[in-house]
């Protein structure tokens, strides 16, 4: 069964359930008041003979006395202590056939009788604080049946035609709820289909949930798409890159082929350029790998280390190595935050080894920290970047320009994307700041120990 089937046939059921509770309600309440409105006014009648009118010991009364208080359809009686009709006026012989009841207490009783419904009531006659008999008085509710079965019929009426306007609400209601549903599974259904990613059509802006799942779905495709491409441009890249170095392989492995080892000055260089080519092969992946790798960091154990002294055993090391002055400012002897250290000591040497790459004066790296974050800034002051190239240095295989590439030793372009993944994986966030010619600021912040999230 479809859904809009089952949503219509829930309405109008829930619908007809309500209706029937409320009708039954009406319907009890009508046969309350009308029948306790008949009551009052025999009862009345009762009292009223009682008080009007002195009754004998032996309860035998003038039958004209008791005319007056007859209506339609009625009776009056006087009973004595053994049931048995002392006195009685009648207008109607099917309420003849009622029995009659000789009672201490006032009752009253609605007795069902040929089709219709009899109201009887009964008041007891005392003389000097003593029951002696008991006044009946009997009336045929013949109004109450056919006000009832009116009713009834009205009900009926208005019932049936809440179902029928019930259902085609419903439809009209299930069909309005789901035009998004449906136009997001023939889009699913289109993109199972053809393998191309698309969006549903979103018509109206209503702002409920409906809207916010089109627009959701919507969101979820934008970032498929976006996935799709990079992934494509990640190929790509990667083959564009691996293309050149096997190439050049491939060109001095086919002239080693041609010309043997005879001539030792061209087999030397071509070995040479094998040799280099293959490293740099296996640096790109290794640096692919490593890229991989920072997308999963999930995964790695986090603990707490202390940022400044990571700062000074790493500057250290290369120092020693490109004997370059790099400057350490610090205000605090100690910054806690949780991380993976060798993670990010693979950050901060990304960003040192380019500072090193693009600039020949010192390098600056500052600390700082208040109560929620702590700030490490790298500043270089070198050749810098354009201003218009700064939204695009974290891209994969990106290089700024290629006068830098010929300057430099250049790179893969993954050094940055991978100091992005760790990163973000550390609920930290990275900021750039640079002027061409001037140089370059790394600002990275990171979350201290008390409020890291995972």
């Amino acid at each position: 069964m479809k859904i809009t089937t089952k949503i219509n046939l829930i309405i109008t059921a829930w619908l007809l359930v309500i209706l029937i509770v409320i009708n039954g309600l009406v319907f009890y309440l009508f046969m309350k008041t009308t029948v306790n409105m008949e009551e009052n006014t025999v009862n009345q009648k009762a009292h009223e003979i009682l008080q009007k009118h002195i009754f004998p010991e032996s309860l035998i009364v003038n039958k004209q006395l008791l005319y007056p208080y007859m209506s339609y359809h009625s009776y009056i009686r006087i009973i004595d202590p053994n049931s048995n009709i002392v006195t009685e006026v009648s207008n109607d012989k099917l309420l003849n056939k009622i029995k009659p009841k000789f009672t201490k207490k006032e009752e009253t009783k609605l007795i069902p009788f040929s089709e219709h419904q009899n109201l009887v009531v009964r008041v007891p006659i005392k003389l000097n604080q003593k029951v002696i008999g008991t006044i009946e008085i009997g009336e045929l509710l013949s109004g109450l049946e056919s006000r009832k079965d009116m009713l009834l019929t009205i009900m009926t009426i208005v019932t049936v035609i809440s179902g029928i306007f019930s259902l085609m609400a419903g439809r009209w209601l299930t069909r309005i709820i789901m035009n998004p549903i449906s136009s997001m599974i023939s889009t699913m259904e289109d993109i199972e289909q053809s393998g191309v990613p698309k969006k549903i059509l979103i018509q109206n802006e209503t702002k409920d949930e409906l809207h916010q799942m089109a627009s959701t779905f919507n969101r979820m495709i934008s970032k498929l798409q976006e996935n799709i491409d990079k992934q494509k441009q990640f190929i790509s890249d990667a083959s564009h890159e691996l293309k050149t170095p096997i190439t050049v392989i491939s060109s001095f492995a086919n002239l080693l082929r041609r010309r043997g080892l005879k001539n030792e000055e061209i087999a030397q260089e071509a070995i040479e350029t094998i040799y280099s080519e293959a490293n740099r092969m296996q640096d790109l992946t290794k640096t692919l790998l490593s890229l991989a790798e920072s997308e999963q960091l999930k995964d790695t154990k986090m603990d707490t280390f202390d940022l400044v002294e990571l700062c000074k055993s790493t500057l250290l090391q290369l120092q020693n190595v490109y004997k370059r002055e790099i400057i350490l400012q610090n205000k605090k002897s100690s910054v806690l935050v949780m991380g993976n250290e060798l993670k990010i000591k693979q950050v901060i040497i990304i960003f040192l080894d380019n500072a090193i790459k693009y600039s020949s004066e010192k390098i600056i790296i500052k600390i700082e920290s208040d109560q929620e974050i702590a700030t490490l800034k790298i500043k270089d002051f070198g050749i810098g970047i354009r201003e218009e190239e700064l939204e695009n240095i974290f891209e994969r295989f990106y290089r700024v320009d290629k006068a830098r590439s010929r300057e430099t030793s250049g790179g893969t372009g993954l050094g940055l994307p991978i100091a992005r993944n760790i990163v973000k994986l550390h609920n930290g966030e990275i900021k750039v700041h640079s002027e061409e010619n001037i140089g370059t600021e790394v600002e990275i912040t990171f979350p201290l120990e008390q409020n890291f999230k995972e």
